[in-house]
């Protein structure tokens, strides 16, 4: 698999040398207006080649699958050049800044019968996979409450007026796009779309910088926080009549899980490799997806996608947020 990545931020630098332990993939170039950030990248890394033109990359014949680490309102453009171009793709969450352009992704996807995955870590990891087939032992289900609330480094800029792409709304950012998102694909995944969406957020020079979401699913609610602006102990539970399942931190590094017996008693569960980043899983499936040309699970992948970007969207426009790319008037 050639690979060829977009994006030179905190998140490629994460990825590289997750991707240099997984044997058959080729990182052959990388792309971003940053040069010293390409120079040192591909030294450390030993990438031959690296563009200050992400159409340079784009267009580059010999990358096979393009990997997207942009600010997220790149995302739509982007995919639709490589696209054309016939390059897979795996776009970094989230997907596109609405539903009508993963809407259109998809179905050009289809159309030109390339393969374009989303990257959101917690999908592949082992201690997910087990936490959602155990999901039906905890019984009929009452209350689902997932909070990821962490201070961001760049917030105290955004306070002065110095805006970094995830609180921009010009970036398509924001609390719910970049941090609740892991816990609107999880629930998603776990129990399909609510019956009613419902955001409330605070919201500061026009962007959330916090907020809770609350999906509606007929017989039981879900509360999901997500914060740039606070901080707590990250803390999920799905409480069903017999047990509760709790997943201490985060969703998206899934270290482990417990389940509480209505004794109070208590079962502890860690099906995770030892040693491995949270991404080695994603990027170990989305190797073997495009290897195997595996149209029908890429599909299936994306039907979730669209899924994840339809509350997304149908959130942020219940509390009022609109991006530049919505083209709804304020």
């Amino acid at each position: 698999m050639r690979l060829g990545i977009l994006g030179a931020g905190k998140i490629v630098n994460e990825i590289l040398p997750v991707i240099k332990e997984i044997d058959g993939i080729e990182v052959l170039a990388i792309a971003a207006r940053n040069e010293e950030k390409l120079k040192r990248l591909s030294k450390e890394y030993q990438i031959v080649k690296y563009y200050l033109s992400l159409d340079e990359l784009i267009n580059d014949d010999e990358i096979e699958v393009i990997y997207i680490g942009l600010p997220n309102n790149l995302h739509y453009e982007v995919m639709k050049k490589a696209i054309e171009k016939g390059k897979d793709i795996i776009c970094e969450k989230p997907f596109t800044s609405n539903f009508k352009q993963t809407e259109e992704i998809i179905n050009l996807a289809k159309e030109k019968e390339v393969i374009v995955l989303e990257a959101i870590s917690h999908r592949f990891i082992a201690n997910a996979i087990k936490a959602k087939e155990m999901i039906k032992d905890l019984g009929d289900i009452k209350i689902v409450s997932l909070n990821y609330s962490q201070y961001s480094s760049r917030y105290d800029d955004f306070k002065k007026d110095i805006i970094a792409p995830a609180f921009s709304k010009e970036f398509s950012g924001g609390a719910l796009m970049d941090i609740n998102l892991y816990n609107i694909s999880f629930v998603i995944d776990s129990f399909g779309l609510p019956q009613d969406v419902k955001y409330f957020a605070n919201i500061e020079k026009g962007i959330d910088t916090s907020g809770i979401l609350i999906l509606d699913y007929g017989n039981f609610k879900a509360s999901l926080i997500g914060s740039k602006d606070s901080i707590a102990k990250t803390s999920n539970t799905i409480q069903g009549n017999k047990k509760t399942m709790q997943i201490p931190g985060s969703v998206s590094t899934f270290e482990k899980f417990e389940i509480i017996n209505t004794d109070g008693s208590k079962e502890n569960f860690d099906f995770n490799l030892k040693n491995k980043h949270r991404l080695y899983y994603e990027f170990v499936k989305f190797k073997e997806i495009i290897d195997k040309r595996d149209i029908k699970e890429a599909n299936q992948l994306l039907e979730l996608t669209r899924n994840y970007m339809e509350v997304l969207t149908k959130a942020r426009y219940f509390a009022k947020i609109y991006y530049p790319d919505d083209k709804i008037a304020e």
